[in-house]
C-alpha cells in the first residue's frame, strides 16, 4: 500500500472517530495492520504514527487496543529495518579494511630481501602468508573505521509498548542554562513529551527548548510564575488519557507560542472536554428549576438510544425575538440535550 492510499485511510479513520462511527474504525484499523508494510518514510510522509498514536487512549476499548497492537507492530518493523541496513553496511567496510595488508605484505618482502642480497628471495617465500596476530589487529581496528560515518540522528525504539523514554534512557546531553531549576524544568519538560513518543531525540529536546525559553521571557526569569507555569504545562504533557496533547505539540501542529497560552480546558483531552460539556448540559438543565412542568412527546428522538419516547420543557434563555430553547430527556435511557425550535403548543 503506497503513501497516498495511507493517507486517504488516516483521513477516513480521523472522520470516522470524530463523527461517533466506531465499526468504521475498526475495519479501517485493521486494514492498516493487515496491508500496510511500514517504513521510516512512510510513516513520516503519511504521519500515519501520530495519528493512530492518538487513539491509544480511546473510550472504546476494542479501537485503543488495536491502536497500541498497530504502533508496536510499525516501530518493530522500523526498529528492524535498521538493524539489517547497519548490518549490511558494517560487515562490508571491515572485510575490506582486512584486506589491504595482505597485498602489502609481498612489497616489503621484496624490499627486504633486495637490500640483504641479490640472490632470488627463495627462503623468505613462506611468510608470505601473513601473521595471525596482525590480520587481527588489522581487522579489530577497521571495524571502528567502519562505524565512523554513523551519526544516528533518530534512536532505536523499543518493541515494548510499554516502556517509557526518558532523558536517561535515550542518553540525552542537555546544555545547562546556568541555573538548576531552568535545567530540570528542561529535564522534566523532555520527559512528558517523550515518554511514548517515537520522536528524535533532538526534535522533542528542540521543543522542551522552545517552551521553557518562551516561559522564561514571559515572566523575565525564574520566580514563583515561571515555577506554577512551568509546573502545570508538564502536568499536562504527563497526562496519561491525554496522548493526543503531547503527539501535536511534539509534531508541531500545535505551536509552541500558542501552546504556553492555552488554558487547562483548551489542553483536555476530547473526553475531558465531552465530560465538561454533559456537566455543563447538566447545570442547565438544574437551574431551570426541579420544579417546572415537563410534558411528553414523541416529536423528538433521543440521539442516544434512538428512541422517541421523550419529556421536554422550554424556556426563554435568549432574547424574547429569538426561539425558545427546548430542553428534552430521554425517559427511555435519561439522556438529556437541548435545541432551538419553535413552540410545540
Amino acid at each position: 500500500m503506497d503513501a497516498t492510499e495511507v493517507k486517504k485511510l488516516i483521513k477516513e479513520l480521523q472522520t470516522a472517530t470524530s463523527s461517533g462511527k466506531p465499526e468504521d474504525a475498526i475495519t479501517i484499523l485493521k486494514t492498516l495492520k493487515k496491508d500496510v508494510v511500514a517504513t521510516e518514510d512512510l510513516l513520516r510522509e503519511t504521519k500515519a504514527g501520530l495519528a493512530i498514536g492518538k487513539l491509544r487512549s480511546h473510550s472504546r476499548k476494542e479501537i485503543a487496543d488495536l491502536a497500541k497492537e498497530l504502533v508496536k507492530k510499525w516501530k518493530e518493523a522500523v526498529e528492524a529495518a535498521k538493524k539489517a541496513k547497519t548490518g549490511a553496511s558494517v560487515a562490508p567496510a571491515a572485510t575490506d579494511a582486512a584486506k589491504p595488508p595482505v597485498k602489502k605484505q609481498p612489497s616489503t618482502l621484496v624490499g627486504k630481501s633486495n637490500t640483504s642480497s641479490p640472490q632470488p628471495p627463495a627462503p623468505s617465500l613462506p611468510p608470505l602468508e601473513p601473521p595471525p596476530r596482525k590480520l587481527s589487529v588489522t581487522t579489530s581496528s577497521a571495524v571502528p573505521a567502519a562505524k565512523a560515518p554513523q551519526t544516528p540522528v533518530t534512536p532505536v525504539v523499543s518493541s515494548d509498548p510499554n516502556a517509557v523514554r526518558t532523558v536517561k534512557t535515550d542518553a540525552v546531553k542537555i546544555s545547562s542554562k546556568g541555573d538548576k531549576v531552568r535545567d530540570k524544568c528542561l529535564e522534566l519538560l523532555y520527559d512528558a513529551m517523550a515518554m511514548d513518543s517515537g520522536a528524535p531525540t533532538e526534535q522533542i529536546l528542540k521543543r522542551a527548548e522552545a517552551i521553557e525559553y518562551s516561559v522564561y521571557s514571559e515572566f523575565d526569569g525564574v520566580n514563583k510564575e515561571y515555577n506554577q507555569k512551568m509546573r502545570r504545562l508538564c502536568l499536562n504533557l504527563k497526562d496519561k488519557k491525554n496522548p493526543g496533547l503531547r503527539a501535536a505539540v511534539v509534531s508541531g501542529d500545535i505551536k509552541v507560542d500558542r501552546f504556553v497560552k492555552m488554558s487547562p480546558e483548551e489542553m483536555a483531552s476530547e473526553e475531558r472536554k465531552q465530560q465538561n460539556n454533559a456537566i455543563n448540559q447538566q447545570n442547565v438543565h438544574n437551574a431551570l428549576g426541579a420544579g417546572e412542568p415537563e410534558a411528553e412527546t414523541d416529536a423528538f428522538q433521543c440521539g442516544r438510544c434512538k428512541n422517541f419516547k421523550t419529556r421536554y420543557r422550554q424556556a426563554q434563555t435568549r432574547s424574547a425575538d429569538e426561539p425558545m430553547t427546548t430542553f428534552v430527556t430521554c425517559t427511555v435511557c435519561g439522556n438529556k440535550y437541548e435545541q432551538s425550535s419553535p413552540s410545540l403548543d
